[in-house]
């Protein structure tokens, strides 16, 4: 198992802006406040949803959309950068309005109604996403 040790950092929390697209947000967000290692935790509602499905087979991420208003019952993910550029990646919850849960990777086209977040630095890691042979994804590069 690899893992790098981190400190607290700034903590942020805010309100996402009505009708704005929820992933885009969070990253103009991240690049505003140069955030390059954080934790991402965010609650609310959405007029409409957009996530997708990792296919571990074909390797390519499958969208599927909802165009109903939606909970946004957990909404995790992280902050690292790819590219030396702070980059968001979140795996969203969502509720409808029986009680059923669809969830999967956030991404853009997702129209927030209400939105909360807070976001928990960490000092410490340089975190890095670079392409990963065995699995196809970008994920955080063994340093």
């Amino acid at each position: 198992m690899w893992h790098q040790k981190g400190e607290k950092g700034r903590i942020w929390i805010g309100r996402i802006p009505f009708r704005s697209d929820l992933l885009e947000s969070m990253q103009q967000f991240a690049v505003s406040e140069n955030i390059k290692c954080a934790r991402v935790e965010i609650i609310g509602a959405v007029e409409k949803a957009v996530i997708s499905y990792y296919n571990q087979d074909s390797r390519v991420y499958e969208d599927i959309e909802f165009d109903q208003h939606l909970e946004i019952v957990s909404c995790l993910g992280n902050l690292s950068l790819r590219d030396g550029e702070p980059a968001v990646h979140l795996h969203v919850t969502l509720g409808d309005s029986e009680g059923g849960l669809k969830g999967g990777h956030l991404q853009k086209g997702t129209r927030v109604f209400a939105g909360e977040f807070v976001i928990e630095e960490v000092i410490g890691p340089d975190l890095q996403r670079e392409h990963d042979s065995e699995t196809d994804l970008p994920l955080w590069r063994k340093t």
